[in-house]
């Protein structure tokens, strides 16, 4: 049997290219095949990438750029990474193309609806319209288990995915969608208003989310069966 090679893209840091182990650990539990996709130029060798894995993963970082969905930087706006978002972009151009499964995580989620025709808010507390009470969605410690609930939409495929209409998620963002990208929909949000997934109507298998299933894996049944469901849609 053919095993599944899952491409997991990487942070890019002032000398080198990582990724937190988590997603590595996460994939291979599934019996996914983890396949660390470095950021590189050359478009031929991106294509070669998405070619060469059957599913990708698109991994948490630092803010997209606001150039990408015409807007100015906001204040608030945190570090960016043009080189990736451009790398990134390619990357789902293909993936999309060749419509094999792609998973957004946080950032990911952001740049799946921005290559889309969305847009996100560059600060939901600072954005979010006057009166909405925001719950916390931003750790101040990085080792806190953040959790806070996320109403999943019965009509949605994340649904489908972890049978719950309410689930407790590990979640760390400043950011969130904004304007949904055509093609998609809302699966998912908080008691807040906030947008936490979203899904193609038009692909089997492209599904952003802003928490993060790589961290309850361990000890939550939803976030493996998120996982478990990409690789599978990966061996299709």
């Amino acid at each position: 049997m053919k095993q599944s090679l899952i491409g997991i893209t990487t942070f890019i840091g002032k000398n080198n290219q990582e990724v937190p182990k988590r997603f590595i650990d996460v994939i291979s539990r599934e019996h996914g095949v983890p396949v660390l996709l470095p950021e590189i130029e050359n478009e031929d060798l991106i294509k070669a990438q998405v070619e060469n894995i059957d599913a990708l993963l698109l991994t948490g970082g630092d803010d997209v750029d606001p150039a990408l969905y015409d807007q100015d930087p906001h204040q608030k706006l945190g570090n960016i990474e043009p080189e990736r978002d451009e790398y990134e972009w390619k990357l789902i151009d293909y993936a999309l193309e060749r419509d094999i499964p792609v998973l957004g995580i946080c950032r990911g989620s952001h740049m799946l609806n921005i290559h889309e025709g969305g847009t996100i808010y560059q600060d939901i507390y600072s954005q979010i319209e006057e009166g909405t009470e925001l719950i916390k969605h931003q750790r101040n410690d990085s080792k806190e288990h953040f959790t806070h609930k996320v109403n999943i939409k019965k009509d949605s495929k994340m649904y489908d995915i972890v049978k719950q209409e309410e689930i407790f998620t590990i979640s760390n963002h400043h950011q969130a969608v904004n304007e949904v990208a055509p093609g998609f929909q809302v699966a998912a949000k908080t008691n807040d208003g906030i947008i936490e997934a979203i899904e193609s109507t038009e692909h089997d298998f492209v599904i952003g989310l802003q928490w993060h299933p790589e961290e309850r894996y361990h000890t939550d049944e939803s976030s493996q069966n998120i996982i478990r469901r990409f690789v599978e849609a990966a061996g299709k």
